[in-house]
């Protein structure tokens, strides 16, 4: 009995004396948050070219078509914000689009492709962004930081380059809409 009564004293001595060690607390890991930032950009449709001294022409029945057809190939992206050069043929591409979007078109200087204050309001949003044949590509460039995209041709109406930054990776398509 004296043994029994020594074995219980140890035991509830070692559960006493044992103390819960403190588990460390791991602060969550701070990942930073990554913003995906897409732009949509196209150049106007077609223009009247029955007056070569015009510099500021209108679209033609054909162009009108084709910046409806925008809108209906822009559907259901849920665009942010859209821009275009304050020529009436990037206004009137761009008009179809933005007003089933409910937005209203942004004027932006083509000379100044992608400056630091288009990028700080472009940022985390998707944007559809309307120019001209020399314009656009090189738009599509400034946002790569890379020449990946040639100036196109006059003739041409058709191409549609998404852009998309998410962090540090970029992307880039190059589609023709008929």
């Amino acid at each position: 009995m004296r043994y029994l009564s020594i074995y219980v004293l140890l035991f509830i001595v070692s559960f006493t004396s044992c103390k819960e060690e403190a588990v460390p607390v791991i602060p969550e890991t701070i990942i930073p948050e990554v913003t995906t930032t897409t732009y949509y950009l196209i150049r106007h449709a077609e223009k009247d070219r029955s007056d070569s001294e015009n510099r500021n022409p209108s679209l033609i029945a054909v162009g009108q078509e084709r910046a409806n057809r925008w809108a209906t190939v822009f559907k259901d992206v849920s665009f942010d914000m859209i821009y275009s050069t304050n020529y009436a043929r990037t206004q009137e591409t761009a008009a179809p689009t933005a007003t089933q979007k409910g937005l209203e078109v942004q004027s932006y200087d083509p000379r100044t492709l992608f400056d630091e204050n288009f990028q700080k309001a472009t940022e985390g949003k998707t944007v559809l962004v309307v120019g001209h044949s020399n314009t656009t590509p090189m738009f599509a460039n400034a946002i790569l930081k890379e020449e990946q995209f040639e100036q196109i041709d006059d003739t041409n109406n058709g191409n549609l380059y998404i852009v998309t930054l998410t962090g540090a990776e970029k992307s880039a398509q190059l589609l023709h809409i008929n």
